[in-house]
């Protein structure tokens, strides 16, 4: 697993199929992760191997972040749908239950917007997120977004970089 870049507790390194279990393990938990990135399905060995290959080939900005100190899976994060001219992305970030309320989104949030800044050359991300994912939208702001949208399934924030 290559790291691309890092931060106080976690690296972030480009996905990787040595995780697929843990990847598998984190998005078909409906409970705690699957509905909170709107997963409606159980997702498969196969077809998660696909989705790394996929993402790899295509070059996404996505990485698997791991911690420093135990090597364990955290999540992933992601931007998405890069626009050169606009200089704007969409961020995403998923965290296994078991990393859950550890801080790492807190970490892991602003690493990724200094990340896309320098590397990327982005002035603004924006993100959405389900209205009653009152501790996410908490993290979000504590990083520094801004709501500027709300619809009664999303609440759109964003940061200018």
């Amino acid at each position: 697993m290559r790291q691309v870049f890092e931060s106080e507790n976690i690296r972030f390194a480009e996905l990787d199929e040595s995780l697929v279990k843990d990847y598998l393990a984190m998005v078909n938990d409906m409970e705690n992760v699957g509905r909170l990135i709107g997963s409606t399905r159980t997702y498969t060995e196969e077809e998660e191997i696909s989705w790394i290959r996929r993402k790899l080939e295509n070059k996404f900005h996505i990485f698997s972040m791991i911690d420093k100190d135990t090597g364990n899976f955290i999540g992933n994060i992601e931007i998405m749908d890069v626009e050169g001219d606009a200089a704007s992305g969409e961020l995403g970030i998923c965290i296994t239950a078991k990393q859950q309320d550890r801080g790492f989104g807190s970490e892991a949030i602003p690493a990724m917007v200094k990340y896309a800044a320098k590397e990327y050359g982005l002035k603004r991300l924006m993100l959405r997120v389900f209205p009653d994912n009152a501790r996410a939208i908490r993290v979000y702001e504590k990083s520094g977004f801004r709501e500027y949208n709300r619809v009664p399934d999303d609440v759109f924030m964003e940061i200018i970089l």
